[in-house]
This record gives C-alpha cells, sequence and structure tokens, in this order.
C-alpha cells in the first residue's frame, strides 16, 4: 500500500513538471527573442558594435529560423500590409504600439515587438525564431521522466521485497514452531520477544491456548487411566461382598456388617468419583470461567476460616511481613471459587500432613507477580517420589496413615495453570514442605 501511495505521488509529481515546463521554456525563449531584438536594433539601426557584443556574449548561440524585422513608427500608417506580409495578427502591432512590448506564437515560431528609439527614430523591431528548446528539451525530459518512474519502482519494489521479508521474519519463525507443536509435545512454548507489541500479544495469546489445550489433554488423559483403576477397587470391593453374603444364609448381624462394609466402599466410590469429576472441571468443561480482580490477601484469610472449621487443631500462621506498600499490587484477575479450592487444598494438606504442626503461609508481591508461600514441618516426601507428585491419585511411600485420595495437588496445579500462574514444591524427607505459587498481578491496562 505504501509503495502504491509513494508511486503514485512520484508520478503525479512527474506529471507536473512534466506539465509546467513547456509554459517555464515559452517565457525563457520570449525573453531570449527580447534580448535579440534589443541586439538587432543596436546593430542595424544604431551600429553600435560595443553594445552588441556584450549581448552576443550573452546569448551568442544561433537560433533556428532567426529573422529580425524593422519597421519605424509612423502614426498615420495602419501596418495591416506589414501583419499580413508577416503572416501575424494586426493586433500584434497594436500591442507593440501601445506597450512598447508584444509577444505572439505561431505554432513553433515565436515573434517578440519591441519599440525600439535609435538615433534615426522610433522603430517597430520584431525578432522570430522556432523553439528547438521545447522540442528537443520536453522529449528529453519526457525520457528521464519515465525512466526515473522505472527506476522509482524498481527500488521500491526490492525495498518492499527486503522489508517484507524483515517485518514478516518474527511471523514465519512463529509458524515454524507452531508446526512442530502437535498433541505428543504440548509442552512446548513460543519464545516471547519482550518487545511488547501485536507480535508480543500473539505469542502470549497463542501459549496461554496451549495452556489451556495441554491442560484438557492431560486431564483426559489422566481420567481415562485412572478413572479405570480407582473406580474399580471399590466396586470389586462391593460385588465381591455382595457375593458373599448372597452365597449362603446369613445371620442379621451378618448381613448389617457387610451393609457397612458395601456401604463404606460405596462412600469411596462416591469420594473418588467426586474427585475425578473436579479434576476434570478444572481442566475444561466446555463453560467460561468467570474471572473477575480479587484481593489475594482477602482470599487467603478466608482460606484460613475455612480450614480451621474443617481441622479447629490446625496451626496456622499468616505472615504479611513482605507485603508490598501499594495494596494495588495485591490484585489479581482469577476465578475466586477455584482459587479458593486450590488454597484450601495445599494448605489443608500442610496441616494434615505435619500432624497440626505450626504451618506458615507467606505473601508477597512485584509487580507483575503475586508470590504465595506455603511451608510445614511435616513428614515431607520421599526425594523418589518427588517427580510423581502430580498424578492423580499418586500418594507418597509415607502417607498411608493419612486419609487422602491423591487428587489435591493435580487439582490446585491445573487451577494455577488456568490463571496462568505457576507452582513449584520442594520437600525434605521428615523435614517438611514448601509449595510456592506464582500468580501474575492484576494489569492496571485491562479494565
Amino acid at each position: 500500500m505504501l509503495i502504491v501511495a509513494f508511486l503514485a505521488i512520484i508520478m503525479l509529481f512527474s506529471g507536473w513538471v512534466y506539465l509546467s515546463i513547456p509554459g517555464f521554456l515559452h517565457d525563457y525563449y520570449y525573453d531570449v527573442l527580447e534580448i535579440r531584438a534589443l541586439a538587432a536594433g543596436k546593430m542595424e539601426l544604431d551600429k553600435d558594435e560595443r553594445g552588441l557584443n556584450d549581448l552576443r556574449s550573452v546569448f551568442s548561440e544561433k537560433l533556428m529560423h532567426e529573422q529580425d524585422y524593422f519597421f519605424k513608427i509612423d502614426v498615420a500608417k495602419d501596418y495591416r500590409q506589414e501583419a499580413d506580409s508577416l503572416d501575424i495578427p494586426l493586433s500584434f502591432f497594436e500591442a507593440v504600439l501601445s506597450e512598447h512590448n508584444a509577444r505572439h506564437q505561431d505554432n513553433q515560431l515565436f515573434y517578440v515587438g519591441i519599440v525600439y528609439s535609435s538615433k534615426q527614430g522610433d522603430y517597430i523591431v520584431i525578432s522570430q525564431a522556432q523553439d528547438y528548446f521545447e522540442e528537443n528539451f520536453v522529449a528529453y525530459l519526457k525520457k528521464t521522466l519515465v525512466a526515473a518512474i522505472i527506476i522509482a519502482f524498481c527500488v521500491s519494489l526490492f525495498i518492499a521485497v527486503y522489508y517484507s521479508r524483515y517485518i514478516f521474519k518474527p511471523l514465519r519463525e512463529i509458524t515454524e514452531k507452531v508446526q512442530q507443536i502437535s498433541s505428543e509435545n504440548l509442552h512446548l512454548r513460543l519464545d516471547s520477544r519482550n518487545s511488547n507489541d501485536e507480535m508480543d500479544e500473539l505469542i502470549h495469546t497463542f501459549n496461554d491456548m496451549l495452556n489451556r489445550i495441554e491442560t484438557a489433554f492431560e486431564t483426559q488423559n489422566n481420567f481415562i487411566s485412572n478413572a479405570s483403576h480407582e473406580l474399580r477397587t471399590p466396586l470389586t470391593a462391593i460385588i465381591g461382598e455382595a457375593d458373599v453374603v448372597l452365597s449362603k444364609e446369613r445371620t442379621a448381624k451378618e448381613y448389617v456388617e457387610s451393609i457397612k462394609i458395601m456401604l463404606e466402599e460405596a462412600e469411596k466410590l462416591d469420594a473418588k468419583t467426586n474427585a475425578l469429576l473436579s479434576l476434570a472441571q478444572t481442566g475444561f468443561n466446555g463453560k467460561i470461567q468467570r474471572f473477575e480482580r480479587l484481593r489475594i490477601d482477602q482470599l487467603i484469610w478466608d482460606v484460613k476460616n475455612t480450614v480451621e472449621k474443617l481441622n479447629p487443631e490446625s496451626n496456622l500462621h499468616i505472615d504479611m511481613s513482605l507485603l508490598p506498600e501499594d495494596p494495588t499490587k495485591l490484585k489479581i484477575r482469577g476465578n475466586e471459587q477455584l482459587l479458593h479450592l486450590a488454597l484450601a487444598n495445599i494448605i489443608a494438606n500442610a496441616c494434615k500432613y505435619s500432624n497440626n504442626r505450626k504451618v506458615s503461609v507467606s505473601l508477597g508481591a512485584s509487580d507483575d507477580h503475586v508470590v504465595i508461600v506455603v511451608k510445614d514441618r511435616g513428614i515431607g516426601i520421599p526425594p523418589d517420589e518427588l517427580k510423581y507428585i502430580y498424578d492423580p491419585f499418586f500418594r507418597a511411600s509415607n502417607t498411608k496413615n493419612y486419609a487422602g485420595y491423591g487428587i489435591g495437588l493435580p487439582l490446585t496445579r491445573n487451577i494455577i495453570k488456568m490463571h496462568q500462574g505457576k507452582i513449584s514444591v520442594s520437600s525434605l524427607q521428615d523435614g517438611g514442605t514448601t509449595v510456592q505459587l506464582t500468580i501474575p498481578a492484576w494489569r492496571r491496562n485491562a479494565e
């Protein structure tokens, strides 16, 4: 588009030059003829060789079809015969007599008439010549302008091709990287250019989409692979107990005991089903999650109240020593219910696996992120099992004496990823566990 505009300007300018030059050349040629007429008067009428040489030094070039005419001025004469002999209108002579200067053009012949006062009296001096300037110079100018337009077009085309390659290079790189991403390597991400332009915004948006797709794929795969195994165990227990009861007549007490066993297994089945559904919904459920502006410190206090109601013996300590002076830095954009669930899972687990010893929750913030650190002094996680902590239904080998289904941490990770955040876990067996959540701060220009 810019090239077309540039070429249009070049062509308009060239057209203006081409149309303006003839008028300029005509004026210049008339001026030359006027000086020639003055020179002819000096030479023929006054015989002034010195003045003539001065004029010739300026205009020494011979003009085509150059001719000079001299007519003595007679007030009683109408000059009709002279006009007919030169094939010029009578008005030309009348203009010379009235204004002492006149100009006339007949095709390529130019006429200039002046009144020259000589020693012999007043004369009409007419100089005639053919305008070879326009014929030759304008033709040359036309060729030059056409050549200039062609050169400008070629140069513009070259620059356009070069800069289009330069400008679209990031887009080509993005396309090549996107083509490498498939269902087998959804962990790949586009590299940010840190330029805060439209291209960087596109990369950021695409990476967000990949996060959601990866979470959905992981959730689907985990649900399918784990649901059958985890649901089969209580179902097998229920079916087995029912077969035992039906195998022969039982006493009322034995029936009650069997029903209690089946009820217990059914409750486990219900709990696992609900946990699986919660995990699936944090990946993708076809609905748009409602995100709003939240104060993370207020959310932490709400979670603290929830955990203490569920476990009155918990020993929670909220550390606000790292809070920023600007309270707006504590604002995030998120879904309050999901974040409440994620934080409650982390903090409740910290209390449970530390046997209700002190659990500290620290909160800090920068211009770009809000950081939450949950630290306990519990049983920790064996180092060779840390890599499995995000697998649904995985439980560390040292947690057999604690109730749970291994859903809390995968569920929390999905929720944090939905909020474009990160979760990291460090643990020392019998030395406690530290969980750090990093969530992007609310951007002031997001509203």
